[in-house]
Formats: structure tokens, C-alpha cells, sequence
């Protein structure tokens, strides 16, 4: 990959002395989906697949970027004009983190020439967005000697996207991407950044990616709707009890308050927020204790939680869950990431692979009328010079 990296940048802009390269991952979220807005828990890692960059720094203010996965993705710029843009397209992602730096103080004393190549399926929801901006900071820090640590790359990224870029996600994509460890999960509580990692032990077991192969991006999704719905459940909830997010609520506690929430629908969408962070905890728990069956009845539950109560699933992530559950050997199944398309994550037995591919393949072409993709991944580190 940094091979043909190198020489895509050598080819795009004539040069290839002092060329650095740098990687982030995407990631995966194993269980705790919606929560991480809501003050809630969640439980990603960071995979093997991500984003690489060939960067030098220039002697003038220009900064010029090429993605090489895509035809004709060229686009000039400058440090004098870091407004958001449509005619910017993917460069809104970096761009958004330059301008994130600079807001801090962090201000950039020349350009650079980036040029990008990822293998994270695009519009897959294993977060190229999030790589994309944790790669771009690391590579800030790196090359312009920001002291900033890979926290505040989680941070930055996020603040880019939420007001750069207009898409109001929680912090978890980025702070998997930037904190992520080689065989260990991220618990992280969202409301305070605290998180502890927890190795993932999972000997004859493969964890599965399934990707509906449906294109999502969740700014055009109703994922900001979403994140409304719940903003005004807990403003509903205030009223009556003390608390700062609907994650500080267990269950119980919300089952008293509930009807608060004058609307229906936006009761749902707070009981999702409330019941699977506390699926969340238990997950965790039962990960610690090898308990992978009591995890994965967990996985099923919170993705009957996302179709019943958050609508976020659809007929694709429903077709790939429930064929996965009808299958001897799979743990778990469960959409990942914030729904709409993208993919599935589901923990299966060694030997149920094959019979996992053939039939739940079959089964979604039958129904959708496309082929889903699969793929076998590997927990992995976090972002790094390479």
C-alpha cells in the first residue's frame, strides 16, 4: 500500500524526496450504537483497514490534495480559504481538521501536498470520514510539532465534523480511530472520556463484517434527526429528574419517568439510548468473564433495539441479521455504525464460516437483489507513521 501510495503521489505531483507517510484506522463498534451522544457507553476497536497519506509540507500557503481511489479527485486549495465547500468535496474532511487546528491557535506556517488511498469500503460505516480526520491530525501533529495527544486528535476531529463538515456524530468513531490497541476493544463513557481496553479473546472465532453494499452518508441519512429526537427527549426528562445525558438513566429509573416524553416516537428513541447503554455495561462484563454467548445474545438484542425503536436498520441490515441468527454457530449479529446501510458485525465459529457466507449471501441477493460483501478483519492499533 505505501508502495503504490508513494507512487501515486510522485505521479500526481512530480515529486517524491521528503515524502512521510501516515496511517489511521477505521473501525468497527461491537455493541453500544447511538449512545455515544447521549452521554452514554460504547465498544468499538479500531481494524487493520484505514487510511494512508503521502504528505510533504510546501514553502507557500497552498495545499493541494489527490485521492487516489477515486478518477479526477484532485483539489487545489489554500490556508487563506478554509471555508467549507461543495465544489471541496472529500477535501472538506482535512480541510475541516486544518481549520479545527487553527481555531485552537494551532495555525499552520505553510501548505502541504497530500495524497490519500484507502482500503475501507466507502460508504460502508466502518468510519472513512473518522480515519480520514484522526489521519489528517496525527499528520498535523507530526509534521508541524503540534502538542496535541491522540485524545485531543479524537476531539478535533469530531469538532471539525460537527461544525466543519455539518454532521452532528458523537466522539466514538474518532476516538476509536485514534486510540485504538492491537487485539483489545475500547469501553469508553462518552460523557467524561474515561475508558478502559479490553482484550478481545476470541479463539475459534472470527469476527465478520458484512457489508450491505448499500451507499449511505449520513449527513444526507436522518441520523441528525435522530440525534434532535433524543436532544428533546432529555430536555422533556429534565423536568422532572437530575441528570446530564439519557445515559445516566438505567433502565428502571426510565421506565418511572418515561412518560415525560410527551411524544411517542421520541420515546422510543430515548428507551434505544437508555437500554442499550446498559446493554453496553453488561456486554463488557460478559466479554471479561468469557461469557461470548450472553455477549452475543446482547449483539441480537441491541439490533432488534435499532430496528423496533431507533428505525435505523432497513430491509438490508434486517436481511443480513436475521439470516445470521437462523445460523448454528453465529454468536451474534448486529447492524454497526449509525444504520441506513453500511454493514453488519457478527462474532462466528470457525467452522460456520463457510455455511455463514454461502447462506446468508444467498438469502440477501434473493431478497435485495445485489450481492452483500464479507470480510474477516483483525482488531488493530492506532494511528502511526509508517
Amino acid at each position: 500500500m505505501k508502495q503504490k501510495l508513494l507512487e501515486g503521489f510522485e505521479k500526481e505531483f512530480g515529486y517524491s524526496q521528503g515524502v512521510r507517510c501516515f496511517f489511521a484506522p477505521g473501525r468497527v463498534n461491537l455493541i453500544g450504537e447511538h449512545t455515544d451522544y447521549n452521554g452514554g457507553h460504547v465498544f468499538p476497536c479500531a481494524l487493520t483497514i484505514g487510511t494512508y497519506a503521502a504528505v510533504k509540507k510546501r514553502d507557500d500557503n497552498l495545499l493541494r490534495f489527490v485521492s487516489l481511489n477515486f478518477e479526477n479527485s484532485r483539489v487545489d486549495s489554500s490556508l487563506d480559504d478554509l471555508t467549507p465547500s461543495e465544489a471541496a468535496g472529500w477535501t472538506n474532511y482535512p480541510k475541516g481538521v486544518v481549520w479545527a487546528f487553527e481555531g485552537r491557535g494551532m495555525k499552520l506556517d505553510h501548505g502541504f501536498d497530500m495524497a490519500v488511498i484507502g482500503n475501507i469500503p466507502a460508504g460502508s460505516g466502518l468510519s472513512s470520514s473518522a480515519s480520514l480526520e484522526v489521519l489528517t491530525g496525527y499528520m498535523l501533529k507530526s509534521l508541524y510539532g503540534f502538542d496535541v495527544t491522540n485524545t485531543d486528535l479524537a476531539i478535533i476531529g469530531q469538532y471539525s465534523e460537527n461544525n466543519y463538515n455539518g454532521m452532528n456524530c458523537g466522539i466514538m468513531d474518532q476516538f476509536a480511530s485514534a486510540m485504538g490497541k492491537e487485539d483489545n476493544a475500547i469501553f469508553l463513557n462518552t460523557a467524561d472520556l474515561s475508558f478502559e481496553y479490553a482484550p478481545i479473546k476470541l479463539d475459534g472465532i472470527k469476527l465478520v463484517v458484512t457489508n450491505t453494499n448499500k451507499k449511505h452518508k449520513l449527513t444526507d441519512s436522518q441520523y441528525n434527526a435522530r440525534r434532535s429526537s433524543c436532544e428533546a427527549a432529555l430536555a422533556e426528562l429534565q423536568t422532572v429528574c437530575d441528570i446530564k445525558g439519557l445515559g445516566d438513566l438505567t433502565p428502571e429509573e426510565f421506565e418511572k419517568v418515561k412518560d415525560a416524553i410527551k411524544d411517542d416516537d421520541r420515546r422510543r428513541k430515548a428507551k434505544h439510548a437508555v437500554y442499550e447503554n446498559a446493554r453496553t455495561l453488561e456486554a463488557v462484563e460478559a466479554l471479561k468473564a468469557g461469557e461470548l454467548d450472553r455477549f452475543g445474545k446482547l449483539m441480537n438484542a441491541s439490533h432488534v433495539s435499532l430496528r423496533d425503536d431507533y428505525d435505523v436498520t432497513g430491509i438490508e441490515l434486517d436481511t443480513l441479521a436475521e439470516e445470521a441468527w437462523k445460523i448454528d454457530g453465529v454468536i451474534g449479529s448486529r447492524m454497526t455504525g449509525g444504520g441506513f446501510g453500511g454493514c453488519t458485525v457478527s462474532l462466528v465459529r470457525d467452522e460456520a464460516i463457510d455455511e455463514f457466507k454461502e447462506k446468508v449471501g444467498a438469502a440477501y441477493k434473493e431478497k435485495i437483489g445485489y450481492d452483500c460483501t464479507f470480510y474477516i478483519i483483525s482488531v488493530g492499533a492506532g494511528p502511526r507513521e509508517v
